[in-house]
């Protein structure tokens, strides 16, 4: 089915509205293309909430929107495009990269303002290099659960609409199905980007560029004195904050290469990432990291080096290397006072104290030697009564007397500030969640969908967008207990 505009079809009001902002740039910064149609496609899954986000009506998943988000149709107003960046991976210069296997189908004006809709997986583009364009099953759904995962945990990220999925052979390790996902945001753009008009002297479009993200994204800095200073120093906050929110909930990226940081502080690009299970703070999540750069207690650090390339890229604007480097200085302060902020919430503490820092960073020492799990810790620290024997929390220790030296801290602590207990559990348990997209979980969904059954993924889907809720009890046992031994095994990789 060749790609044209559904035309004698009206399409429902809301996806009528493309503004299509970025596109406006002009040819410099991407190339206009057809998708490559997905024969004989099917629903894979879909996001009700992120639907919902759209104003998408709740009947939207018929069968037009199947080929328009399979990449055969577009609906009018739709314009095909992958745009061109570059980029750092893993700390050298990769050259000039782009959308190798992402395709933009324009800005749809929503409720929650103009948000741009790209189809992954839709077929080769000018960037594509040696890849053929193509998205497998396996990484769809992984990016498409925790894309709403993370959104249910309030960490900032792009969105996930859907996947659609067809017989059509794929070839990775091995071979595989084909399957297109639908992914959100107010933008995509990236450091890269930025690195990308400025390593090849392209100032003028450099400039563009920036004016385009301040005037859409970071309006507040047209007026500073030095506004591309102004612009640096709040993608630094935002990244800042996002790498909190990220050390807070055991969330490892796995590739945290220039080309996959926003520019707006979403968390963008999920390939090889994972969430902690046992805690090891040199966890590597990609298995083809084989330096451990983007090992979990290293992501900040990347962060601030990524940032660093960012700063490079705006030079020629903001014409003073000095002011830059003084720019990026808030980082160090923004994430390390946010980290904190999250800690002493992870704890339910609601005072600060000088000492509060050693508390957390003891109990972390603590869970690391003993291999303790990083979620149900956490979670079960709500149960955590000063003077009782807490076995819910101390049997997950292997060291209990280190672990009661610990918690008789603790407990000083929370009775200096009169905490109340039952009050303070039901907000330790709003910031520790119970359900997180661990890797088994994700792995049992993947492989009954390759056997084609996509119920798992719609059923881990709702649970994941209640990660803080109690649930009942055998849900709570499916998808909240220990990770079975087999889950050592799993290895993802940049391919997954």
């Amino acid at each position: 089915m060749s790609t044209h505009a559904l035309a004698d079809v009206p399409p429902a009001p809301a996806l009528a509205r493309w503004p299509n902002r970025f596109r406006d740039l002009g040819e410099a910064f991407f190339t206009s293309l057809p998708a490559e149609p997905l024969p004989a496609p099917h629903w894979v899954a879909t996001s009700a909430a992120c639907a919902a986000m759209l104003g998408l009506p709740s009947d939207w998943a018929d069968d037009q929107a199947l080929q328009v988000f399979s990449g055969n149709e577009l609906w009018p107003g739709m314009h095909t495009l992958a745009s061109v960046y570059s980029g750092h991976q893993f700390g050298v210069w990769a050259g000039q990269l782009g959308d190798g296997r992402a395709l933009w189908l324009g800005e749809m004006d929503t409720p929650a303002g103009p948000m741009e809709l790209q189809l992954k997986g839709a077929g080769k583009t000018p960037y594509s290099r040696m890849g053929d364009g193509r998205a497998v099953l396996r990484s769809s759904i992984r990016e498409f659960l925790c894309s709403e995962a993370m959104q249910a945990l309030g960490v900032p990220t792009t969105r996930a609409l859907c996947v659609t999925g067809s017989a059509l052979p794929v070839r990775r390790e091995t071979i595989e199905t084909a399957a297109v996902l639908t992914r959100v945001a107010p933008s995509f753009i990236r450091f890269g980007h930025f690195e990308h008009f400025s390593h090849h002297g392209l100032h003028p479009q450099l400039r563009e560029l920036a004016d385009f993200v301040i005037t859409h994204h970071y309006p507040a800095c047209r007026d500073a004195a030095q506004p591309y200073a102004a612009l640096l120093e709040q993608v630094t906050l935002r990244t800042a904050t996002l790498m909190a929110d990220w050390q807070s909930v055991g969330f490892c990226h796995g590739v945290m290469n220039t080309d996959n940081m926003s520019v707006l502080g979403l968390t963008i690009d999920y390939g090889p990432f994972g969430f902690l299970d046992q805690f090891d703070p040199g966890h590597i999540c990609n298995h083809s990291d084989n330096s451990g750069r983007y090992a979990w207690a290293r992501q900040p650090n990347v962060a601030f080096w990524n940032l660093h390339a960012l700063a490079q890229a705006l030079l020629p604007l903001i014409e003073d290397s000095d002011l830059a480097l003084a720019t990026l200085e808030v980082y160090k302060t923004a994430f390390a006072d946010a980290l904190l902020a999250r800690w002493r919430a992870k704890l339910g503490l609601q005072t600060a104290e000088a000492d509060d820092r050693e508390l957390v960073d003891d109990l972390l020492r603590r869970m690391a030697t003993d291999r303790c799990d990083f979620t149900i810790t956490f979670r079960r620290l709500a149960t955590f009564v000063p003077g009782a024997p807490n076995a819910a929390v101390r049997d997950l220790f292997i060291d209990r007397e280190a672990f009661d030296a610990w918690a008789q801290r603790y407990a000083d602590r929370l009775r200096r500030e009169a905490s109340d207990d039952s009050a303070r559990a039901l907000r330790m348990n709003r910031v520790n969640p119970m359900f997180v997209l661990r890797n088994h979980l994700a792995e049992v969904a993947i492989r009954e969908a390759q056997a084609g059954d996509f119920g798992e993924v719609q059923r881990l889907l709702k649970v994941l967008e209640r990660p803080f809720d109690e649930l009942d009890a055998a849900t709570r046992e499916r998808y909240a207990g220990f990770p079975p031994d087999w889950a050592q095994s799993i290895e993802v990789s940049c391919s997954s």
